[in-house]
Parts: C-alpha cells; structure tokens; sequence
C-alpha cells in the first residue's frame, strides 16, 4: 500500500475533521486576504464562539483514531511487533496528550483574552507555547529508544516520521485559525 497516498486520504479526513471544529475560530477576513493586506483588521467577528469543551472532546478523540488506524495502517507491524509496540504507543499517546492539554489550554486562554491581551498575557502565552514544544520535543527524544527496542531502526523512523507529520498538519491547521496579536507599539 502506498504510504502517502493511505496518509493522503487519511490526513484529509483528519484536516475535514479539524476544521469542522475549528471553524468556530474562523475570522471575517480569510487568512490569505489578511497576509496580503496586513492593515486588514485581525478582529473575530461579532458572534464569535470558540469551539465548546464537548466539540473539542469529540474532535480529539476523533484525532486520535484517525492517528491510531494511520499508523496501524502504515507500520505494517508482526503479530509480535504489534504486541509490544501498541502498549508502549498508549504510554506516549497519553504522555503527548497530556502535553496538549497544556498547549490547549494556552490556547483556549489566548482567544478568550486576545482582543484586550496584554504585553504580560503576550509574553506568557508566547513562553507557554515555547514550553509545550520543547515538551514535546523532549517527550520525542524519551521515547525513540523505548520503541527502538521494539521496533527496528526504519520502523521506528517511520512511526515518529508518520508522528511529526500529523502534528505538523493538525498544528498548521489550528494555528492558521488563531487570530494574531495586533502590535501597539514597536517597544520593547
């Protein structure tokens, strides 16, 4: 089966199911209007409601199986990998999410307060945000021996391989829903 085509079909359904959600962060003015004229107002518009606690429920939960069947999918694992490669995967998931909890909650934070954010709030969230990756990247560096024990050297490259770029398409997608911080002033 032809990994980028599975992760294709797959990684869409994940997007679609990402940003059904996170629609609710959608602004008045489409990002590529924004770049293109960036005096164009980064303001939600009226009625804006970030996405309830049970709508993030279900798309997390509906993340993490698409995650789940995309890596089955694609390791291509023996009875016996399989075995000793699910639990450990479990420990991880549950570390990483964990991880993404923090990184949520910066979030969820950011957008209740973005409009009157200030410099202290910035610089917060900016430090969190910084810390939830570092997090995650020390998280990456625990785990690559444990699944190295289990898996061979390509095997183990293709779950985190497989594992960055889920995260990378999920964190595109949410971030480019996220209203930017409007500068005051240009000191420090």
């Amino acid at each position: 089966m032809n990994i980028t085509r599975l992760f294709s079909a797959s990684g869409i359904l994940t997007i679609f199911l990402l940003a059904t959600v996170t629609g609710a962060f959608s602004q008045n003015a489409p990002a590529l209007e924004r770049a293109q004229n960036p005096s164009a107002s980064s303001a939600v518009g009226e009625g804006f409601q970030p996405p309830s606690e049970e709508e993030i429920q279900l798309l997390r939960t509906n993340l993490r199986s698409q995650k789940r069947q995309i890596i089955a999918a694609n390791m291509k694992l023996t009875d016996k990998e399989a075995e000793t490669f699910w639990p450990i995967y479990d420990r991880y998931t549950a570390e990483y999410s964990k991880i993404v909890d923090r990184k949520s909650a910066l979030i969820h934070d950011y957008l209740q307060n973005y409009g009157d954010l200030s410099d202290q709030q910035a610089e917060q969230y900016l430090k969190g945000r910084t810390a939830t990756e570092e997090s995650l990247i020390q998280l990456r560096e625990k785990y690559i021996p444990v699944f190295r024990k289990v898996l061979s050297a390509k095997a183990t490259t293709l779950f985190f391989q497989l594992d960055y770029r889920m995260a990378l398409m999920i964190d595109l997608q949410l971030t480019s829903q996220l209203p930017l911080v409007e500068p005051t002033d240009n000191t420090p």
